[in-house]
């Protein structure tokens, strides 16, 4: 690992995990009932001030998508087999939560497969996909910077268990009480 990597313009670069997770992704959308997607982007309850930090987090996640579009994978390292097998594990639980979430009707909060040991498994599995990109490309900036972009995230996070408490009640207050906003311990 280094803290700055050479940049350069190459085919087995950084960019070619975020294409398959953004092909994947964007696959799942279309597929997904209209409904389900616009869930995923409700943002009426946020105020000015969320909009504000979520922009000054998009800041941190562009920058890093430019070093890590830019930056070379490092075939063959010990740094490149643990970034991919931390990226797949990101992946694959990432999809597991869309199903999760697609699958749970919307007059019900989403309480079922990953959310049962995290209230936000599409949020720790993104950062997972990315932290593996990250250490895959051997830069320790590039773990900085997305680790800021996921911390000022934070806000989103924040903004969306109000909505899911003025939405679904009693209900998602208990499921609260009973699963991590994370991981299990946190």
């Amino acid at each position: 690992m280094e803290f700055f990597p050479e940049l350069k313009i190459g085919l087995f670069n950084g960019w070619l995990p975020l294409v398959l997770f953004y092909a994947v992704f964007g696959i799942l959308l279309a597929i997904f009932p209209k409904d389900v997607v616009s869930r995923l982007y409700e943002r009426s309850g946020w105020t000015r001030g969320m909009r504000i930090m979520r922009a000054f987090g998009l800041i941190f996640i562009f920058s890093w998508f430019l070093l890590a579009i830019f930056t070379p994978l490092k075939e063959g390292s010990p740094v490149f087999i643990i970034g991919g097998l931390i990226y797949a594990l990101g992946l694959i639980c990432f999809v597991i939560a869309l199903f999760n979430y697609r699958d749970t009707p919307l007059d019900r909060p989403v309480t079922k497969g990953l959310y049962k040991i995290s209230r936000n498994p599409q949020h720790v599995t993104l950062f997972l996909s990315f932290l593996g990109i990250s250490i895959a490309i051997g830069s320790w900036i590039a773990t900085l910077l997305i680790s800021i972009g996921i911390v000022l995230g934070h806000m989103r996070i924040l903004t969306e268990e109000k909505a899911c408490l003025d939405q679904y009640g009693d209900a998602f207050k208990s499921y609260m009480e009973q699963v991590a906003r994370y991981f299990v311990f946190f």
